[in-house]
């Protein structure tokens, strides 16, 4: 039977890659035998020629040295029960080279779990912040949006949702919408959007905006409010999504990793494509609690300074969040809570005062002449 090679042979006449022999550990020394047609010559290498030191990739190894210039030999020992029985065979004078070997060991196998440590923490720390800094990455990437884009956008989605609802031109209610879109707009600092809000013959309890400055009202809202003021609490809410741009927030998160990297390289066709793919769903995005939170907030704020009495928004969903009723869809978009109204009331309650100016149009008259238009709400 063959023995198994425990070792490689390096020096002047062998293979670059060493040349396998085999190993015993006698009280001489170590005898190097050849495998095979191995220019290996067998011989016995004594314990007092030799030197000692730790190597290999994992510095798992013990290399023995000796000779000298084109004569000189080295060979690596990898097997564990060899370097035990070495270990035990080897004379006081190698004691200290074996000492120094072990300690070499020791350091690099302190260094590797080191190295994997950092490792695993960067790694950890990595998945950490794409989980925990998302929000970050999504804001650094939005912030690289140009208005035009989402401009061109929200006027893809806009009009093809209009070309399938029936909008209303003109009216009591589309001037009051415009009133109310007005007073809050030129109250909007540094504005870069040109807002274009649409009113919509439909039953739905709802209001919704798109990226870049498109708003869609539905009649259903309306009628469903008590006052001028209700609604236009529900449309600067609506103004300062935009404003804030958490469509487009919602939007690349939805997109992932291949829109922060179309943002990024500046490649507006291929990002709009994606965009595009959503169609319509970017109209019924589910804003995160914190978005949520910043549009009421704002939404509060633009009212007090547009001097349209900003408690019609609280009033206006603290009513609808009584009612357990399933067409209204306001809050399948805009959940409200307790919570919620009590944080709108304190943020009022800090708000310098102001003196409302009432709006020009009756609120009952814009209401009856939506039941004119269209099938009674």
């Amino acid at each position: 039977m063959n023995p198994i090679p425990n070792a490689l042979c390096f020096g002047d006449g062998l293979p670059a890659s060493g040349a396998p022999c085999v190993v015993a550990v006698s009280v001489e020394g170590l005898r190097v035998s050849p495998m095979g047609e191995s220019p290996v010559v067998e011989h016995v290498v004594a314990f007092a020629d030799m030197s000692v030191e730790a190597g290999g990739l994992d510095h798992d190894q013990l290399v023995v040295s000796w000779g000298e210039g084109s004569s000189r030999r080295t060979l690596y020992l990898k097997d564990p029960a060899l370097i035990a029985a070495f270990r035990r065979a080897a004379p006081s004078q190698l004691t200290a080279h074996l000492e120094r070997a072990a300690e070499q060991v020791r350091r690099a196998r302190r260094s590797h779990r080191l190295l994997w440590s950092s490792a695993v923490g960067v790694l950890t720390g990595l998945v950490l912040f794409l989980w925990f800094g998302s929000d970050l990455i999504v804001e650094w990437a939005v912030a690289r949006i140009p208005i035009e884009w989402e401009q061109k956008l929200g006027e893809s989605v806009y009009q093809d949702f209009l070309s399938k609802e029936t909008i209303l031109k003109e009216g009591p209610a589309v001037s009051a919408v415009q009133e109310m879109t007005q007073r809050l707009t030129e109250k909007i600092p540094n504005n870069p959007y040109t807002f274009q809000v649409s009113v919509v013959q439909s039953p739905v309890v709802n209001a919704f905006a798109l990226p870049g400055g498109y708003v869609v009202v539905f009649a259903g809202l309306m009628n469903k409010a008590e006052s001028g003021e209700e609604v236009a609490g529900v449309l600067s809410h609506e103004l300062n999504h935009v404003l804030q741009r958490h469509g487009l927030e919602r939007m690349v998160k939805m997109l992932g990793l291949a829109a922060v990297v179309g943002i990024v390289l500046g490649d507006q066709q291929g990002v709009l494509g994606l965009a595009k793919q959503l169609g319509m769903e970017l109209a019924t995005l589910k804003f995160g609690r914190a978005q949520e939170t910043e549009a009421d907030l704002t939404g509060l704020r633009l009212l007090s300074d547009a001097r349209i009495a900003p408690d019609g928004m609280i009033r206006f969903f603290e009513r609808l969040s009584e009612k357990d009723d399933a067409r209204v869809e306001l809050f399948s978009t805009h959940p409200m809570s307790a919570a919620r109204a009590e944080r709108l009331k304190a943020e009022l309650a800090a708000l310098p005062k102001q003196t409302p100016n009432p709006f020009t149009f009756e609120w009952k008259q814009v209401q009856d002449s939506l039941a004119l238009s269209g099938p009674k709400q």
